[in-house]
């Protein structure tokens, strides 16, 4: 059997590739995303996810990385498209990639989960790829947002977080309060407030959640009240605050710091 050719722009296989990659309530709806470049299917592959079909551009069919992605997958899952047409739906400029469409997982149910990063009306996508990097950096694969952060599984946010999807468990849900006060462990939030601690005070040794809010406000009056602990990070000078992700890092990494010295991987 030789490989599909998809040489139309009319072709109702490419148009529902191009909804996938522009539309998130498509995403969504279809519980699909699609991935673009060699290295990102590559990492998912990797991870072992299943991939639904690979579109490769003509032009590349011999390029040798290529050659070995088309070489792990059954013939029925890739298809070559005419250079110009791939060009034509990519979210990249003049991309010349291959770009496949990936199932997403199940959610995780509430019970079940440990650590976790929940993120409320965070809306940047570069934003949230670093935190996704920086969760998975610092041990945590249990991700949460609300429906109003961005669209996680945009091709922006895939591309900022490098493959961290591959290996996290991610779910976007309803209600983040109502799923916060589901949740078992303790949870912190980082938050100006008059009983807010260090995070260096802190012991943060044991599972627990973290909740970061929107670049410009924050965390919600109604997300704030489930929290366990507000945290601040100490700061010198006259910065008043950070980057949502750089916090991030630095609350997710002061945990990651006190895990591995109580297991004595680091000096006290």
């Amino acid at each position: 059997m030789s490989h599909k050719i998809i040489q139309s722009a009319s072709n109702s296989e490419l148009k529902h590739l191009s909804r996938l990659i522009a539309q998130s309530h498509y995403r969504f709806q279809h519980k699909l995303a699609v991935l673009e470049g060699i290295h990102l299917i590559q990492t998912f592959m990797q991870a072992g996810h299943s991939i639904q079909t690979l579109y490769v551009p003509q032009l590349r069919v011999f390029d040798n990385e290529i050659a070995s992605l088309i070489a792990q997958l059954p013939e029925q899952k890739v298809v070559f498209v005419a250079d110009y047409l791939l060009d034509k739906i990519s979210d990249l400029v003049n991309s010349k990639e291959p770009v496949a469409i990936v199932q997403l997982l199940a959610d995780t149910d509430t019970a079940d989960i440990g650590d976790v990063v929940m993120l409320e009306r965070v809306q940047d996508p570069g934003n949230v790829g670093t935190i996704l990097r920086s969760a998975l950096a610092a041990g945590i694969d249990n991700i949460v947002l609300s429906k109003d952060s961005v669209d996680v599984w945009s091709p922006k946010v895939l591309r900022a977080a490098m493959g961290a999807h591959a290996y996290l468990k991610i779910q976007t849900v309803t209600d983040l309060a109502a799923w916060c006060a589901d949740y078992t462990c303790p949870l912190y939030a980082t938050a100006l407030s008059t009983s807010a601690k260090s995070i260096y005070s802190l012991n943060l040794t044991q599972p627990a959640g973290w909740l970061f809010g929107n670049e410009g406000s924050g965390l919600s009056a109604k997300i704030l009240q489930t929290v366990s602990r507000h945290v601040i990070i100490p700061m010198s000078g006259q910065t008043e605050s950070l980057n949502v992700a750089m916090a991030a890092t630095i609350c997710l990494f002061e945990q990651q710091r006190q895990r591995l010295q109580t297991r004595g991987i680091l000096d006290n």
